[in-house]
């Protein structure tokens, strides 16, 4: 199994099994996929793979979910570990919850759903290229 990691973050089950299929296939041989259906499970993810001495290269997170927003858990990710990608994927995000993203958590890349596997891939892609792996 791969010591390196994607991890998507979405509180609707439907949007993380598209993940989970798009993100196989394009990258399921070099990388771990793992997935969360809120922040808190997102941070338990993040301890356990920590622990485990796998490097989460990306996070592919919606902005709308109950709790806490995507924006601010990015920035906290970032606050810990400033190296990984970070990736919005969402339909509700606004202007400014973008910008603080871009602003504070150095946030890759910004997509709108519903969204394209290609423009998906791009991104990963290119957020891979950016740390060089």
């Amino acid at each position: 199994m791969s010591n390196k990691a994607i991890l998507c973050v979405d509180d609707e089950r439907i949007v993380l099994v598209s993940l989970r299929d798009q993100i196989t296939k394009h990258f399921g041989s070099r990388y771990r996929s793992e997935f969360a259906e809120s922040v808190e499970e997102a941070w338990e993810v993040i301890e356990e793979l920590d622990l485990d001495e796998v490097k989460i290269l990306i996070i592919v997170c919606d902005w709308l979910m109950p709790g806490i927003r995507g924006d601010e858990f990015l920035i906290q990710v970032h606050q810990r570990f400033p190296e990984i990608v970070k990736i919005m994927l969402t339909g509700q995000a606004d202007e400014a919850a973008i910008e603080r993203a871009r602003q504070h958590a150095a946030l890759h890349a910004y997509i709108p759903k519903p969204w394209s596997e290609a423009i998906l891939v791009a991104a990963i892609e290119s957020g891979l290229e950016k740390i060089n792996v």
